[in-house]
């Protein structure tokens, strides 16, 4: 069984990085007929924020993406104790007793003399007796997860390809605060484990943390899961943008886009294959593979996004709009303005355009006595079959008249626009009577 885990930490909202994350997640699961879990990532009580977990699980039914089981960090302490006393037992965690100002100095020293700031492990060196001291006084430890040395540590990525870590050249990890609270590393390891998550997916910033948490898979005596570290996104400018940790889904609700435009963008960009107007996710999830992921960041542009949001709507039913059109307004209208639309919401001023009144711009000299004549016309043809051909045709052979100086009066008369939606699909909505009104001004 196939299953992979979304894990945001409730202190905040999400944003349009952890939303791919996410779908990426839930993709995967559905191609392989897995399970996809939500993991509220809350040891941190002082910032997590209850919220922002219902925020969380909005963001993610907005998107369609509903988690097969959600668990949460903070119900699951015992268990953490009881991982954290095995690897006691078994020589992989130790105390250390170095404050933070100690280690930034430590840090910096190393840094002064051209050497990388690795941990010197010098709580290692402490003997019972010095343990038994510094507790006496009143310093309480945190915890280090002790690295193996023996040999490098390797993965295939399934985006990144080989993987290899030299553990030497990195830090014992904190693992435990001194006031006794998680970090993010252990109590994930634990929860994998737990879980039985066989797929861990996240950004390519996790791939030095994967590393550490690779030992400790192996410490806990656990099979390890498969891991892809997906590019990170850039903003339109090139480069990391902080207004992406701006966007979610509040902002793209609130400007209009449709859910089914996030995900078609988010699965494709920074893959070999094309962003396309897709709204079913079959065909998405399909072809969903971490081979096609490409190792250069992925370009998130808001003007793609706009104009994909527009696409899929373009060929969106009316049953799927329709409890957000305005009152009255039907399938027939639907289908005669959603060519031009960007959003639902200018639906809304489309129907007023059938309905009316309208404000159009006051008619050229020339023009007045032309729309006089097709009030005339108007009022003669059948409106039962296509009323703009007919129209139009009948004024063609009255006045001359062809091209715009033939269709542009009528048009700004009769919607008060100079572009919009074909006329032949209009003018039967807009009806005879009100018809007859505009072109007579």
């Amino acid at each position: 069984m196939t299953v992979t885990r979304f894990a945001p930490s409730p202190t905040g909202r999400l944003h349009v990085g952890n939303i791919r994350t996410a779908l990426h997640n839930w993709m995967y699961a559905q191609k392989a007929g897995g399970r996809f879990l939500l993991r509220i990532d809350d040891t941190d009580a002082e910032r997590s924020e209850e919220r922002y977990v219902e925020a969380i699980r909005a963001d993610l039914a907005w998107l369609g993406l509903i988690p097969d089981i959600e668990v949460r960090q903070s119900q699951r302490f015992a268990s953490y104790e009881a991982r954290f006393a095995e690897l006691v037992a078994g020589g992989h965690v130790y105390p250390a007793y170095e404050s933070a100002q100690e280690l930034d100095l430590k840090r910096k020293i190393q840094l002064g003399r051209g050497l990388p700031p690795v941990y010197d492990r010098a709580a290692l060196a402490l003997s019972e007796e010095d343990r038994a001291k510094l507790e006496g006084e009143g310093v309480r430890p945190h915890w280090r997860f002790k690295l193996d040395h023996g040999a490098a540590i390797e993965w295939e990525d399934a985006v990144r390809g080989p993987q290899r870590f030299d553990p030497a050249t990195m830090s014992d990890p904190v693992i435990r605060r001194a006031d006794g609270t998680w970090l993010y590393m252990l109590p994930s390891v634990i929860d994998d484990i737990d879980m039985g998550v066989t797929q861990v997916v996240r950004g390519e910033d996790h791939v030095s943390n994967t590393a550490l948490q690779i030992q400790m898979f192996q410490a806990l005596g656990a099979e390890l899961p498969r891991f892809a570290h997906a590019a990170l996104l850039t903003g339109n400018e090139g480069k990391l943008s902080k207004r992406l940790g701006s966007l979610g889904v509040d902002h793209f609700r609130e400007i209009g886009i449709e859910p089914q435009a996030v995900r078609a963008l988010l699965a494709r960009i920074g893959t070999s294959d094309p962003v396309e107007p897709v709204a079913d996710m079959a065909p998405l999830i399909a072809g969903f593979d971490f081979s096609r992921f490409g190792r250069a960041p992925a370009r998130f542009d808001e003007a793609e996004l706009a104009q994909l949001n527009a696409r899929i709507l373009h060929q969106t039913p009316y049953a799927a709009v329709a409890d957000r059109l305005p009152t009255g307004m039907g399938d027939a209208e639907w289908e005669a303005v959603r060519p031009n639309l960007n959003t639902v919401a200018e639906a809304a001023d489309w129907w007023q355009v059938i309905e009316g009144p309208v404000e159009a711009p006051e008619p050229a000299e020339d023009d007045c006595a032309y729309l006089a004549q097709a009030a005339a016309v108007a009022g003669q043809i059948d409106w039962n079959s296509d009323p703009w051909h007919a129209l139009t045709a009948a004024l063609k052979d009255a006045t001359g008249r062809k091209g715009k100086t033939l269709f542009l009066p009528l048009r700004l008369a009769l919607t008060g626009r100079a572009k919009g939606p074909d006329m032949a699909a209009l003018l039967p909505l807009i009806g005879r009577d009100r018809t007859i009104a505009r072109l007579n001004g």
